[in-house]
């Protein structure tokens, strides 16, 4: 009896079948998946820091009557500027308490950095909040700021304002850290297309998060930024 068997053209017939197959179907899985990764982090985030906030209140009372969170470095007595920025002593005294995973914090030039167990980070400099699903997507332009092209796809902007704060901030007086929506007229056309909004065109498109978590924490199946 003669034993049956694959002839090398077959073989390599199916792995070429295989191969194109893959190459069909593995980038639209690694774009689930990140898309997974970053709605999972995005309400985790969301999550653990107002729960830090409110755990905070029972030792300091109502958010409205803390220290400012505002910019730059802390002043000595004598008005000279110290090491310690403004955002780091806030952030020691009212979230670092409360918050039972590890975390890592960084301290630079008045820019604090908290780096989650996750992967995930958070900038904090004053009442914006510009969370890294991927701390690794966390850069500076060569002008040293942070490249407005990566909103809303390697960060997503958040904002405390518990009070008013110049111009901004009516959105957001008395909440905990919520995505930014200042200016927002309530609609999802006006997340999509406001001065803010979430589309590719627009450059600050500070939106997207209040896009997201209007879903659900759910990234829209038409949602205007590559993943």
């Amino acid at each position: 009896m003669k034993n049956k068997a694959f002839t090398l053209a077959e073989v390599l017939i199916t792995l070429g079948i295989i191969g194109i197959v893959a190459a069909m179907t593995i980038p639209t899985l690694m774009a689930e998946y990140r898309k997974k990764v970053i709605e999972t982090r995005l309400a985790k985030f969301y999550s653990i820091i107002n729960q830090a906030i409110q755990l905070a209140e029972s030792n300091y009372g109502d958010r409205t009557n803390w220290d400012e969170l505002g910019y730059g470095l802390i002043k000595d007595d004598e008005g000279n500027e110290t090491n310690v920025a403004v955002a780091e002593a806030w952030v020691k005294k009212y979230i670092l308490p409360y918050i039972k995973s590890d975390v890592k914090m960084i301290n630079k030039d008045g820019n604090v950095q908290l780096y989650f167990y996750d992967g995930s980070m958070v900038a904090i400099s004053g009442s914006g909040w510009l969370f890294y699903p991927n701390a690794n997507k966390y850069k500076l332009a060569e002008n040293g700021y942070i490249s407005q092209k990566d909103a809303g796809k390697h960060f997503f902007l958040f904002f405390y304002a518990p009070t008013i704060q110049g111009t901004l901030g009516n959105e957001h007086i008395g909440n905990g850290v919520e995505p930014y929506k200042h200016g927002w007229d309530g609609t999802k056309e006006g997340l999509l297309h406001g001065w803010y909004g979430c589309a590719q065109e627009i450059n600050t498109r500070a939106y997207c998060t209040e896009l997201i978590k209007q879903n659900g924490w759910k990234i829209p199946d038409d949602y205007p930024i590559k993943i």
